[in-house]
C-alpha cells in the first residue's frame, strides 16, 4: 500500500511539474514586455497594415484588447504576418503567442495541431466572387467554370463538396497566398474566386474596378472563425478566451469607449463584477481588477471593433448578420463574468 501511495505521489507530482512547465505564455509574455500575434498577410477589416505599418482589423483588435488586459498598453503588440500554410507552424513551434487571423474553427484542427480556439469573433461562410460582365446570378449557375482558390484552407475541400452535391463540374486553380489567388482572379486566369464570404469583400476592394465584381448570394459553408492558442496553458487559454468574452459582454451592458469610466461608477452587481469593484475576476484570469476597463477603453466593446472594421462605419459595409448579438436576432453570445 506504501509503494503504491508513493508512486501515485510521485505521479501526481509529475503531472503538476508538467502543467506549471507548459502554463508560461503569460509569464512569458510579461517579462518579454510584448505579446506576439499572428496575424494574415492584408485582410482588410481583419487584419491588414497601413502605409505607416499600423495594424488595424477586427482580428488585430483582440490582440491589442489583450495586450490592454496585461500591460493596460494596447500597442504592446507585434504583429506576426502568416499565410494560410504557415499559420499554425508559427503557433506550435512558439514563434507567436497567439493566432488571431481568420482562421476556421473545425473538429479536425481542434484535434490534430496541439491548439485550442478560443472562441468565435467572426461567425462567416464561404462563397463566391464573379465578374457581372458574366451575367451570373447563382452559384448553381457555375457548372464547369474554373475556380481560383487559396491553398492550405477548408475553402477547397467545400467547394469540393458543393460542386459534387449539385453534380457540377469545375476546374480548380490553385495558389498559395490570398493575394496570388485575388490576382489571377482579376486577371482573368479564372472565372470565380471562392473563399469566406466577409474576405471576398475585403478582397474585392483590392481590385481596380470593385463595382464591376458581384459576390453571389449562396453561401456554402459554416466558418466560424476565432483565435487560437496552444495546448496545455489552461491559464492563457483562458485569459485569451475572457479577453474575446469580455468584449462581448460589455457591449450587451452598454458599456463604450465613451462611456466606460462613468458606468464603472455603477452600484449595478453585474457592472460592479465586471469593472473589478466586486470580486477577484481579474486575478483568478492572472491579471488586474480593472482589466475589463482596459480592454473596452483600448479598443472599444464587440459591437464597436465589428462597426469600425467591418460593419457600418468601415468601407467593407457588412451587415451584422449572425454577429449580432443574441438579443438583437444574432447568435454572438457570451458567459457571464461573475
Amino acid at each position: 500500500m506504501k509503494r503504491l501511495t508513493l508512486v501515485f505521489t510521485f505521479a501526481v507530482a509529475a503531472a503538476l511539474s508538467g502543467e506549471s512547465a507548459l502554463a508560461q505564455t503569460l509569464k512569458t509574455v510579461q517579462d518579454r514586455g510584448m505579446l506576439s500575434c499572428g496575424v494574415s498577410q492584408g485582410l482588410p477589416g481583419f487584419s491588414a497594415p497601413d502605409d505607416k505599418g499600423n495594424w488595424t482589423g477586427i482580428d488585430v483588435d483582440i490582440c491589442r484588447a489583450l495586450a490592454a488586459a496585461i500591460f493596460n498598453d494596447p500597442t504592446k503588440v507585434k504583429f506576426v504576418p502568416l499565410s494560410a500554410k504557415d499559420r499554425f507552424t508559427a503557433l506550435q513551434s512558439g514563434e507567436i503567442d497567439v493566432l488571431s487571423r481568420n482562421t476556421t474553427w473545425t473538429l479536425s484542427r481542434d484535434t490534430s495541431l496541439g491548439a485550442n480556439f478560443t472562441g468565435v469573433t467572426y461567425y462567416d461562410g464561404q462563397g463566391f466572387l464573379v465578374k457581372k460582365s458574366l451575367k451570373v446570378n447563382s452559384a448553381l449557375e457555375l457548372n464547369s467554370a474554373s475556380v481560383c482558390v487559396q491553398t492550405g484552407t477548408t475553402t477547397e475541400q467545400n467547394l469540393a463538396d458543393y460542386f459534387k452535391s449539385n453534380n457540377m463540374k469545375y476546374e480548380v486553380i490553385a495558389f498559395g497566398g490570398a493575394d496570388e489567388t485575388v490576382k489571377a482572379y482579376e486577371s482573368g486566369r479564372c472565372d470565380v474566386f471562392t473563399s469566406d464570404v466577409s474576405q471576398l469583400y475585403a478582397e474585392r476592394l483590392k481590385l481596380a474596378n470593385p463595382a464591376d465584381h458581384v459576390v453571389l448570394p449562396e453561401v456554402i459553408s459554416k466558418e466560424p472563425l476565432g483565435p487560437m492558442v496552444r495546448h496545455g496553458d489552461d491559464q492563457w487559454f483562458d485569459l485569451v478566451k475572457w479577453t474575446l468574452f469580455a468584449m462581448v459582454d460589455a457591449e450587451e451592458l452598454g458599456i463604450t469607449q465613451k462611456n466606460a469610466d462613468d458606468m464603472a461608477k455603477s452600484d449595478k452587481p453585474e457592472l460592479k463584477r465586471i469593472f473589478g469593484t466586486d470580486g477577484n475576476f481579474g486575478e483568478s484570469l492572472g491579471v488586474t481588477k480593472d482589466w475589463v476597463s482596459r480592454i473596452i477603453k483600448a479598443v472599444g466593446n464587440y459591437g464597436e471593433s465589428f462597426d469600425r472594421n467591418v460593419g457600418a462605419g468601415s468601407k467593407l459595409g457588412i451587415a451584422r448578420g449572425l454577429n449580432q448579438l443574441w438579443n438583437k436576432g444574432g447568435i454572438q453570445y457570451a458567459p457571464p463574468i461573475r
